[in-house]
């Protein structure tokens, strides 16, 4: 009994380990509720980000760099674009994450998950170090 109480909580401290390590360094778009043409989402714990929107072909329609002390929080109106499909791409100096963006007559949608994950390479002593 002892023996797989033990390994039970060692199990379970392994575990929060490990999702504690996945988190750290990494950042999560948290989408909200947007009404209309609004979208709007958060990131956690982030001081500095690019947010960048593209259209369908790739052209670059809005940039800015943002920064937050505890966290970044924003919201686009996106009544000026035209029904279409777009692509929020939000990057730090670790990774470039990118989202679609669905525009109808009826409203704007914000997908919460991700479409393209990409971590960039670090560099230490002007060697490439591979960061996964």
């Amino acid at each position: 009994m002892k023996t797989s109480l033990k390994f039970g909580l060692l199990l379970v401290i392994a575990m929060t380990c490990r999702s504690t390590y996945a988190i750290d360094g990494n950042f999560l778009l948290n989408v909200k509720k947007g009404s209309g043409s609004e979208i709007r989402f958060s990131l956690n714990d982030i001081k500095k980000v690019t947010i960048s929107i593209y259209d369908d072909e790739n052209n670059l329609i809005y940039t800015e760099n943002a920064v937050g002390e505890k966290g970044i929080l924003r919201t686009y109106n996106l009544d000026e674009f035209p029904v279409g499909t777009y692509y929020l791409v939000v990057e730090n100096n670790l990774k470039k994450v990118r989202h679609e963006i669905i525009i109808s007559e009826e409203k704007s949608i914000l997908t919460t998950k991700a479409i393209s994950e990409v971590y960039k390479p670090a560099l230490k002593n002007e060697k490439i170090v591979d960061v996964n």
